[in-house]
Order: C-alpha cells, then sequence, then structure tokens
C-alpha cells in the first residue's frame, strides 16, 4: 500500500479517474442533454475519458508534474461547475462571449448563493483527496519523473479516444461541428471539456474576422445593393400598414405536396384551399434558399434578406453580430411588438442570443409551453396543442404586433403517435418518405384549427398572415423512394426543382390568387415591408420585392446553383427551365452565374466582417441586447 500512488502515472490515472467519474455524474444529473439511444449513451459515458487524458496528460511534462496535475484538474473542476450552476440559472451553457456580457454576468452573480446545492460537494472531493495524496507523497513524485516517450504515448491514447470519440459523433449527428446545430449537442457528444476548447476557437475565429474590417468594406456592398433594389408596386404599397404581421412557418414542408394526392386522398386540404382561394397570394416559383444552417438560415433570410453562411450557421457563429432585422424594424419604424413563438427550447440554434440581436421582443420558447407528456414528439412541442396555446400570448400582445410562429412536428425523421395520424403512410419502402405524408396532414390539420381560432378572435381581420416552407423534407437521399412518388426519375435537373417550398401572403382587402413570379426567402422581407408601407431602400437587403416590377427572378442557392424562369444552373452545367433538357451556356446564364456568386460573397462579407454596425438607417437606433431577457422564468 505505501506504493500505492507513489509515481506520477498512477497519481495521474486516478485523477483521470476522478474527473471522469464526476462529468458522467454530472451529465447524468445536472444537465438535459435529450440522451435517445444506445451509441449517445456511450459516447455520454466515453467523452470525459478523452478530456481527462488530454487535459491532464501535459502535466506529465512538466517539472512538479503531481502539482500541475493537481492545478489542471481544479480547471476542469471550474469549468465543469461554472457550466452547473450556469445550466441552473440559464438553461444554458458557458461561452466566452458570455462571460463578457456583464448583464449575464450580474443576473447570475448574486444568485450563486442560491444556485449552489449541498452534493455539490462530490465536485470537489476529489481535489481534495489529490491535494491529500500530493502532500503525503511529493517526495515520491521528485524521484520519479515520467519519460517524454511514455507522456507522449498517453497524450497519444487520449487522442485515438477523443479520435473515436468524434467519429462515433459524427455517425449519430452528421456535421456536428460544421453546422452547430445547439450547445447542448455538443456537451452530449463532445462533453463540457471538448465544448470549452470548441467554443474558444469559435469566438477567436469571429473576432478575428470583425477585428479587421472598416467602414470601407461597406462600399461595394452598398452599391450592388442599391443597384440591386427593386422599387415597390404602387398597386400594393402600404396595403398591409398598421396591421398585424402574423408569419406561419411550415418546418420541412416542400411546395410538391400543396395538392398531391397519396392513394387519392388529399395530404393537406386545408393549405389546398388557401392556394386556390381568390383572398390569398400562393407563390408557386418560390424556393428555399438554405444552407447547412436550414431552419435558422431560413429565419436569417426571411428576417433579414441576408443569405445563410457557406459553412456552419450564421445564428451560431454569428450571434453577436449587428442586424437589420424584421423585430426592430418594425419596432422603430412602426411601433409594432414583436415576438417569436416556438415549442422548442430557446437555445436552439443560440436563439437566446441572436434574437436579441434582432431585436425581438419576447421569445415565447417552450418554457412558456405545456411539455409534458405526449404533447411532445420528436423536437419538441407537437402542433396542435402549440397553436392552442399560442392564441392567449397572441391575444395578449399591445396590437399591432409581428408574430412569429414556428411548427415542429413535420420534422425529420417524421415520427408521430399512432393516434395523431389521420392519413395512412405511403409505401414506397423509404420510412423517412412513407411518414413524411403523416406529419404534413396533421400540420396542416393544426393549422386550419388555428386559422378558426384567429377567426374567431377577431385578429384575422386585421392582420396580414404570411406562411412559408423553410427549407426540404426529403433530401436527395431519398431519390428512389421519392422517384415513386413524384411518378419520373429524379434527376438533378428535378431535384432542383422539388426545393420549391410555399409561400402564402394574405392582406385584408387585397385580391390574391396564384403568382407565378419566382423568387426565394430572400425577397420575404423587402415583399413584407413594402406591404407595410416601409421602403426598404436604405437598408442592406440582398433580396427584391416579389410584387415589384423589377423584381430580380434569378433565385441563388447557397453553393451557387440557381434557378430562374429561364435557365437553371447545377453544378456548372445548365438547362432549359421550361423544359429540363440540357443547354450550350450562353452571355446571358453566365452573367447571371456571376452575378449570383457576386450577390453570395457580399453577403458574407457583411456576416464575416460585421459590416452592418457600419451601416446608419435615418431614424434607427442600434439595438442594445441587454435589454432582452428570455424564458419564463428569467423575464419574471
Amino acid at each position: 500500500m505505501n506504493k500505492l500512488f507513489s509515481k506520477p502515472l498512477h497519481f495521474f490515472v486516478l485523477a483521470v479517474i476522478f474527473v471522469w467519474v464526476k462529468s458522467y455524474i454530472a451529465y447524468l444529473t445536472e444537465f438535459q442533454l435529450g440522451i435517445n439511444n444506445v451509441l449517445q449513451t456511450f459516447l455520454l459515458f466515453l467523452n470525459p475519458l478523452s478530456s481527462a487524458i488530454l487535459f491532464l496528460g501535459f502535466g506529465l511534462f512538466l517539472k512538479r508534474g503531481g502539482t500541475w496535475i493537481v492545478a489542471l484538474s481544479s480547471i476542469m473542476t471550474l469549468i465543469l461547475y461554472s457550466n452547473i450552476l450556469y445550466y441552473r440559472f440559464f438553461n444554458d451553457f458557458v461561452t466566452l462571449p458570455t462571460l463578457f456580457q456583464t448583464s449575464n454576468a450580474g443576473h447570475l452573480g448574486g444568485s450563486i448563493a442560491d444556485l449552489a446545492e449541498w452534493h455539490d460537494v462530490i465536485y470537489f472531493v476529489d481535489l481534495i483527496a489529490l491535494m491529500l495524496v500530493l502532500w503525503m507523497k511529493k517526495q515520491n513524485f521528485k524521484q520519479h519523473v515520467l519519460p517524454k516517450k511514455k507522456a507522449a504515448a498517453i497524450l497519444a491514447v487520449g487522442a485515438v479516444i477523443f479520435a473515436v470519440n468524434l467519429g462515433l459523433a459524427e455517425i449519430d449527428r452528421p456535421q456536428l461541428l460544421s453546422r452547430t446545430f445547439d450547445r447542448s449537442y455538443l456537451i452530449k457528444y463532445l462533453g463540457a471539456y471538448n465544448y470549452t476548447v470548441y467554443d474558444a476557437v469559435q469566438t477567436v475565429k469571429n473576432e478575428k474576422q470583425s477585428a479587421f474590417a472598416s467602414s470601407d468594406d461597406l462600399t461595394n456592398v452598398e452599391n450592388f445593393t442599391k443597384s440591386h433594389y427593386a422599387e415597390p408596386n404602387e398597386e400594393y404599397f402600404g396595403k398591409a400598414e398598421d396591421m398585424n404581421v402574423i408569419k406561419i412557418h411550415l418546418e420541412s414542408f416542400q411546395a410538391f405536396l400543396i395538392d398531391y394526392k397519396l392513394n387519392g386522398e388529399e395530404v393537406t386540404p386545408f393549405l389546398n384551399s388557401l392556394a386556390h382561394d381568390d383572398n390569398f397570394m400562393y407563390f408557386d416559383n418560390f424556393f428555399h434558399q438554405t444552407g447547412q444552417g436550414k431552419t435558422a438560415d431560413a429565419e436569417l433570410m426571411m428576417d433579414t434578406s441576408l443569405y445563410g453562411l457557406p459553412q456552419g450557421s450564421a445564428f451560431v457563429l454569428k450571434g453577436r453580430n449587428t442586424y437589420q432585422a424584421a423585430p426592430a424594424i418594425l419596432s422603430q419604424k412602426a411601433g409594432y411588438t414583436t415576438a417569436v413563438l416556438h415549442g422548442d427550447y430557446k437555445t436552439f440554434w443560440n436563439r437566446n442570443e441572436i434574437y436579441k440581436q434582432m431585436g425581438v421582443d419576447t421569445f415565447f420558447d417552450a418554457s412558456y409551453y405545456n411539455m409534458e407528456g405526449d404533447r411532445k414528439v420528436n423536437y419538441g412541442l407537437k402542433d396542435k396543442p402549440f397553436f392552442e396555446e399560442s392564441m392567449p400570448m397572441l391575444e395578449s400582445m399591445p396590437q399591432p404586433f409581428y408574430a412569429h410562429l414556428m411548427t415542429l412536428t413535420n420534422h425529420f425523421p417524421y415520427v408521430m403517435d399512432e393516434g395523431d395520424a389521420s392519413i395512412a403512410p405511403a409505401n414506397t419502402g423509404d420510412g423517412t418518405v412513407d411518414r413524411y405524408f403523416q406529419t404534413a396532414r396533421y400540420m396542416d390539420e393544426a393549422l386550419a384549427s388555428f386559422f378558426a381560432d384567429l377567426k374567431e378572435s377577431g385578429l384575422y381581420d386585421n392582420s396580414m398572415i404570411m406562411i412559408y416552407g423553410d427549407h426540404y423534407g426529403i433530401s436527395e437521399n431519398h431519390n428512389k423512394a421519392m422517384a415513386q412518388i413524384m411518378g419520373e426519375d429524379i434527376t438533378e435537373f428535378k431535384n432542383a426543382q422539388l426545393q420549391r417550398v410555399p409561400l402564402f401572403i394574405h392582406v385584408p382587402g387585397v385580391k390574391g390568387g396564384v403568382q407565378h413570379q419566382y423568387g426565394g426567402e430572400i425577397d420575404v422581407l423587402p415583399t413584407m415591408l413594402h406591404l407595410l408601407g416601409i421602403d426598404n431602400k436604405e437598408f442592406i437587403q440582398f433580396g427584391t420585392d416579389l410584387l415589384s416590377p423589377k423584381h430580380d427572378e434569378v433565385v441563388a442557392f447557397r453553393n451557387g446553383d440557381y434557378v430562374s424562369p429561364k435557365y437553371t444552373s447545377i453544378d456548372g452545367t445548365y438547362y432549359d427551365t421550361q423544359t429540363g433538357e440540357e443547354a450550350e451556356p450562353t452571355a446571358e446564364m453566365e452573367a447571371f452565374k456571376k452575378k449570383v456568386a457576386a450577390e453570395l460573397s457580399f453577403s458574407d462579407q457583411v456576416l464575416y466582417g460585421d459590416l452592418l454596425r457600419f451601416h446608419d438607417v435615418k431614424g434607427m437606433k442600434p439595438v442594445d441586447p441587454s435589454q432582452y431577457t428570455y424564458g419564463k422564468e428569467e423575464t419574471k
């Protein structure tokens, strides 16, 4: 027993075990990480091991290695416990930017004693044990120094374990690091310590990109957007002035579902009725333009008329940028109250941070809804209870208001409780495709009930209602099954045409009908502002008013491809949009391609350089994010 822990390697192994065990205990008891399968359970157990070996292993290279191991273990404990306390208060994880947000620190600082629990001693008892062992064995540690090759081999083992961890995580959650869904996902798959390193790297990269930007960088961007501006159509300008705006997000809803019949039965009868209602404008050549950010990209484009980033999500990577977003514009230009309503928790896609930059007054997230029992499915609250519970929230808002409601049920992998299904699945043999029709029907039924409630409340008569699909629901990985659904092979050209998503706009007193002009999500904000009587010319926006005679009908995809009424460009090949036949390149096709590349590049410059901080708009003040707090408990 006298030799136990008498060598640095023994001491190191003890420290690793301590960090590993207490981290795993914290993950299971302190955080709600949504463990859904055996692989996720295994990764949650595994990820603290690689972190402990890699972090503590550096102490093996240093003189007085035992002291360094205790110091490094203390730092890891600080990281873990800081996240525990922060999570107890904010239901979120610490990021470097939040450490510099004095308002957040102020909220937390006076509550440390209240946040601490008696059992928290388990997170520190290992440090006491390590210091005791170090004191008892310090003479032995001086006599035994671990060879550098052995220390390097130990770090290599940690690196291999981390590589296995990351590889398995990518299997369960593809593009984990590039799409950066949610901090809780990174904690679940990689652990608190690796997440901290990742967050530090991302923060430095983000700050470096914007640190060297200046107002001069905005000149070319302004020149482009001014030359690209489409003046409003006098027939529609201001027709929705002073009306409420109710914008409804249809998760993963593709336009091919409109009027589609499965086994002779309409899949979405309510939305079909709107598409043929002369009181609604239905845009049947409207495309999603999202990249890796998917839903977050759609939100960004719809609210700012900026494209998503080529890699990752601007909501996460550029969550502290300055924006000229719909909530702030409507609030400052027209006195609107603004809100987002969503049956998921506020941290997903970093919404609780970026919404502050956009000037969203209230974020009704999952904390405002009844999330108990079978009311939840997949990513959050089911659509029917979501709309039902949202009505009192809408009615409580001072008018005029801007309210963005986001559905969830029609989300991959399209699962739902058997009792909620009112249409039989398809029969392609591909479960994702087959179930898609059932969740779409459920969403359609939820929307029909919501409209009935809007009419009964009186809100329908004084509100502009906008309904849009955010991105594709069925990826090209399912082309074989989709060929059965569509009755034709899904070629590259056909796949591009399937990127249509619906857009509906209803303005009381304004005649609607089917609109055939080509457009995309980037065009919605200019269209909405013009309907509300606000000219978008003074803002940096890359879209154009869909109702303007000068609207640009070349729709850019995030990868540089495009679609237009005449031509479609896919991966360097051009097609006649009307026939689908390949076409020889012309000067006009190439000009469209260059214009799309320039447009995407200028938008990227705005986001990477945070250039809107240099752009002043008459009558508007920069949004102060410290004025906003989200979450039911936090706003009491």
